[in-house]
């Protein structure tokens, strides 16, 4: 192992930068040249490579987004697009890939080994938290941060005008995001993909609420890939429903919860999987993301991460209801 390359695929989280500063130093002191490619595998298509030097990444621990930038590249799913891939890092003597993104850009770092054997090592970059290989991926605690914030603002503004807000986070399939910033937000109500939260019993808890005058500051927090739909239908369908006993309005946070400064969490998380990504390749290991459980590097499996899931702890199911009272 000589040559390594990085890149970052798919949605940005807070804490990339960090990782890729991790990965470039990282490599640099073992002695390897690293490469950096821009766009992902689209920018791997284009032949879009350039060599990194320990000044490549000054300054940049700090900084949401990623400085490779990102993308969603169709032409890396057809044969066609992965054979340009490997040209262009055969050009360059590339050895090794460390690929920073989520369960789509583990696939096709999979398929792109089982075509070519250049083995990868992925670092979770994903603020969902979905992956299953590792207790937290990088961006989470960042994502989880800036709707906690939203939601305390908002808050004042439910209780100025006693209003009931329904507040939408990212999480097309974890409810990672809502729970954990739902506890932490003091929501009465969290509705998440894994769990199934009949519409019928948050009426019931916004009629228990007015019975006992609680009728502002009420939030009820939902992940985007709630069964029962969006925010705005799920608000719809609750006002018609409890009528205009009680004054609805509904907030989706959207892409907001993906920028932003890293916490001090997220980059000191993505500092050592940058780290394990890089020793990883240099030991051997090909085909795994480099993932944290227990406070411990661990390397599973590509295969892994895309087929099995992550569920939510049913303990944190079981504080919100109780919390909630």
């Amino acid at each position: 192992m000589k040559k390594i390359a990085v890149y970052t695929s798919g949605g940005d989280a807070p804490g990339m930068n960090a990782c890729i500063r991790a990965v470039v130093r990282g490599a640099i002191y073992h002695g390897l040249q690293v490469y950096g490619i821009r766009r992902g595998y689209n920018g791997m298509i284009s032949g879009d490579i350039f060599e990194m030097t320990s000044t490549s990444v000054s300054n940049i621990v700090q900084r949401g987004g990623t400085i490779l930038k990102s993308a969603r590249s169709k032409e890396f799913m057809t044969p066609e697009g992965r054979k340009k891939a490997y040209e262009n890092l055969m050009k360059l003597g590339i050895d090794g890939l460390v690929a920073i993104g989520g369960n789509g850009t583990f696939t096709g770092a999979e398929v792109f080994y089982n075509e070519y054997q250049i083995p990868t090592v992925g670092c979770p970059g994903t603020i969902d938290n979905d992956l299953y290989g590792t207790d937290y991926t990088i961006g989470f605690d960042s994502a989880v941060n800036t709707s906690l914030e939203a939601i305390d603002k908002i808050r004042d503004t439910a209780d100025s005008h006693d209003r009931v807000f329904f507040i939408e986070v990212m999480g097309r399939d974890s409810g990672y995001i809502a729970v954990q910033s739902g506890i932490g937000g003091g929501a009465e109500i969290v509705m998440v993909p894994e769990t199934h939260t009949p519409l019928k019993k948050v009426v019931s808890s916004l009629k228990d609420g007015l019975r006992r005058s609680k009728s502002s500051s009420i939030v009820v927090v939902v992940a985007e890939g709630d069964e029962e739909g969006h925010a705005t239908e799920i608000a719809e369908k609750i006002k018609s429903q409890v009528g205009d006993k009680l004054d609805i309005r509904v907030t989706t946070l959207g892409h907001v919860q993906r920028g932003g400064a890293p916490t001090a969490y997220d980059r000191i998380l993505a500092s050592r999987m940058g780290l394990a990504a890089v020793e990883g390749l240099m030991s051997g290991q090909k085909n795994v993301m480099a993932g944290v459980v227990n406070n411990e590097i661990v390397y599973t499996p590509f295969i892994d991460t895309i087929k099995k899931t992550k569920p939510i702890h049913d303990d944190l199911l079981r504080m919100v209801h109780i919390l909630s009272i």
